[in-house]
């Protein structure tokens, strides 16, 4: 199971290790696999959080979110996207912009720099919205009940989680925007450029994030017709029924995860400027570690482990809230990604082992 799951890891890896020593000798073997940890450490709580998606999906949208979306996932978030940020931010065209990140790396890392406001206010709200959403929602069970019971409360309260993401962006945009350092720019216009990037990336979650609920809901309503219809069918003596209408939700929920996946490597390719500003050593390196988080997050899902430690999606959640605010204030302070990573795995790992504690008090109390 486990070499089935993680073959296509592996082969990335060791293909990706390889054209690192062909393109700049072993030094560069050494930065892609420093770049690889570093993906997967910032990235294991988007695991656990795509697991319990892509438990919706079938074994044929899950072949799609490893093999099309890891595509998506390295040549789009970890090669072009930081391309496109310097071709937005110095208003260069797309082949201008590869020419300077291939010829004048230092040039190139201090024009993504300068856009790094931008981004870290998209990611971040767009990570908080699913983080609020998550704490908001009454769930019969709780991790920290203490926290969680009197948020539930709250949830009941009519769009009360975007009110608060807009509360954070106007901080923010005010506070950490203002005083954000930009060449040739004003406090003014940063202030504008954080606030019109984190309504972007509020508005780009309630769309993808409605529009999956929407076809999600449409296939549970059509799943239960069609049980429906098969009970019918089978007092009858007949063997049809409907078909499902699995591929516009799993279209949506996957295009929800690519969203997912892109906010969350807002982290690691700001990160991978502090090892590394060539972005051939980049996408190799935080492509191997994309291709790994994938492929937990399959074993995830085909393990049962979320259903087994109950408490690790409240975990990763809690990483989520922690690391959309970690990006606002990287906005104007500079954040190590070790604290980053740190804090995601400490969540986690809390969460794993209150999940024990519980399986072993329930298998006592049996």
């Amino acid at each position: 199971m486990l070499w089935k799951t993680f073959r296509w890891a592996f082969a990335v890896t060791a293909l990706g290790l390889a054209v690192g020593v062909l393109y700049d000798g072993w030094t560069a073997l050494g930065i892609v696999a420093i770049l690889s940890v570093l993906e997967i450490s910032l990235s294991f709580d988007n695991a656990v959080i795509n697991a319990g998606i892509l438990k919706k999906m079938n074994a044929f949208w899950q072949k799609i979110f490893l093999t099309i979306g890891i595509v998506i996932a390295v040549f789009g978030m970890r090669l072009v996207f930081p391309v496109v940020i310097v071709a937005i931010s110095a208003r260069l065209n797309p082949w201008s912009a590869v020419h300077l990140a291939l010829t004048d790396k230092d040039r190139y890392q201090e024009l993504v720099t300068d856009a790094h406001p931008s981004i870290a206010a998209f990611g971040g709200m767009f990570l908080l919205m699913i983080f609020l959403d998550f704490v908001f929602e009454d769930r019969e069970i709780k991790w920290l009940g203490w926290l969680e019971r009197p948020l539930a409360r709250l949830g009941s309260v009519d769009m009360l989680s975007v009110c608060i993401a807009l509360i954070v962006l106007l901080v923010s945009a005010t506070t950490f925007g203002a005083h954000a350092h930009q060449h040739g720019g004003t406090h003014a216009d940063k202030a504008e450029t954080v606030l019109l990037a984190g309504v972007a990336g509020l508005i780009t979650y309630m769309v993808v994030g409605g529009l999956s609920g929407f076809f999600e809901q449409k296939l549970e309503d059509e799943e239960e017709r069609e049980q429906e219809a098969e009970e019918e069918a089978r007092r009858a003596g007949r063997r049809d029924a409907p078909v499902k209408l699995a591929g516009k939700a799993a279209f949506f929920m996957f295009l929800y995860l690519e969203v997912l996946d892109a906010s969350f490597s807002f982290d690691g390719v700001i990160g991978a400027f502090a090892i590394t500003n060539d972005i051939v050593l980049m996408a190799l390196g935080l492509g191997i570690g994309a291709m790994y988080v994938r492929s937990l997050t399959v074993y995830l899902v085909r393990q049962g482990t979320l259903d087994d430690y109950v408490y690790l999606e409240h975990g990763a959640h809690y990483a989520i809230g922690a690391l959309s605010l970690i990006l606002l204030v990287t906005i104007q302070y500079q954040i190590n990604e070790v604290v980053t990573g740190l804090v995601g795995v400490v969540l986690i790992g809390a969460s794993f082992w209150s999940s024990v504690r519980r399986n072993r008090a329930l298998r006592t109390a049996a």
